[in-house]
């Protein structure tokens, strides 16, 4: 399902990038660390008609994946800024969105860097058309089913806690973090206490094909699926390790694009695909992976990575693409942040989250919040 119309054209006339910190409401435990805040990039493209914005979904340290804060600060400042001007000057002085990814192509890798500046030029394009990016991209819905992403918390009693209190929030599916020792007990600790409720469970490559027997216990709890158990690269062994689980295996980091997606299916080392646009590169790539799921009949659901009200509303239009049968991590913006940097953040209705119908991502920007999240900015000129 390619994009019906490509958006037009825009003219760069300068690129504003933002380190912000922002504090969460509770602390986030995964198996690689716990974040108390969220640093990330912000970037705005400024243009004769209005502005676009996008982010850069980067964590300060490289652990979720090789990149991080400050490289892409500076890949992003020295290359890709830069590729972009020279790409809008071949083409007669404008660059359409669509033509972002080729303009970066020659750098290898920093798809979260090149993720967040396709969205700032897809968003400027789109505000002056004043056409919404889920129609852009093809939403078939105006909301979309909300889960909420649990980190590991003190002990599996308090777990149980935080995920009532989700479920009392009315979170449709409740996806918990897992790592060795803290597996089994917490998945049992869920499913006892609350029954039947669609339930999920997030390793974050914690795990080896050694510890099969382990994840293979996991098969009684009737789990939606088990995500991302092994390491990025293992591709094989999740292959393998798919064939000895009844639990569905899905794929996160290991899904870097359309042609990684292709090859994970081929050799059914997962029959669930988690698509995070910055993870792969961004929106347009993201549309790629989901048309080629959806060919095969593989179910897809959209991940998150602690977004801003930025990344939060481009989320909620590619997660209303009819292939995304599954809810995904688009969770209202007070589930990490007491202050978001929109004017009207995104809330929950009944177990729901609204995609917005504004033109570009359909957010406006609150100055002020910016502002005081702010450490560091940088505006660059051709």
């Amino acid at each position: 399902m390619p994009i019906a119309r490509p958006a037009a054209p825009v003219v760069i006339d300068a690129v504003e990038l933002r380190v912000l910190h922002l504090p969460l409401v509770s602390p986030f435990t995964t198996s690689f660390g716990t974040e108390t805040v969220r640093e990330v990039i912000i970037l705005r493209v400024r243009t004769p008609d209005g502005d676009g914005w996008g982010e850069i979904v980067t964590q300060h340290a490289p652990r979720y994946s090789s990149e991080y804060t400050q490289g892409a600060w500076d890949v992003t400042q020295r290359f890709l800024v830069p590729a972009l001007w020279d790409a809008a000057s071949i083409a007669g002085g404008s660059l359409a969105p669509e033509g972002v990814a080729g303009a970066l192509r020659p750098f290898v890798g920093h798809r979260m860097a090149k993720a967040g500046l396709e969205l700032a030029v897809l968003d400027a394009a789109l505000r002056a058309e004043r056409r919404a990016l889920g129609e852009y991209l093809g939403a078939g819905t105006d909301r979309v089913a909300s889960g909420v992403s649990v980190g590991i918390q003190r002990d599996p009693a308090a777990l149980v806690d935080t995920v009532g209190d989700y479920l009392d929030q009315g979170y449709v599916r409740i996806k918990i973090k897992i790592k060795p020792g803290r597996d089994v007990a917490d998945t049992a600790a869920v499913r006892d206490a609350y029954g039947a409720i669609p339930l999920q469970v997030d390793a974050n490559s914690a795990y080896t094909l050694s510890d099969a027997d382990t994840l293979a216990e996991l098969d009684r709890f009737d789990l939606l699926l088990i995500e991302q158990p092994l390491q990025e690269d293992d591709i094989v062994d999740h292959a393998t390790l798919a064939a000895r689980l009844r639990t569905p295996v899905c794929l996160d980091e290991s899904i870097v694009s359309a042609k990684a997606a292709a090859d994970a299916l081929a050799l059914r080392a997962a029959s669930i695909i988690n698509i995070k646009a910055g993870r792969v590169g961004g929106y347009l790539e993201a549309v790629r992976i989901h048309d080629l799921c959806r060919a095969a009949g593989v179910p897809v659901w959209c991940g998150g990575m602690l977004e801003t009200g930025i990344g939060r509303a481009a989320n909620a239009a590619l997660a209303a693409l009819p292939g995304f049968t599954l809810p995904g991590d688009v969770s209202a913006s007070d589930r990490f942040y007491a202050r978001d940097i929109v004017t009207a953040p995104m809330v929950l209705e009944d177990g729901y989250v609204r995609v917005p119908t504004g033109p570009g991502i359909g957010v406006e920007i609150d100055p002020v919040a910016l502002d005081d999240a702010t450490v560091a900015r940088v505006e660059l000129r051709p």
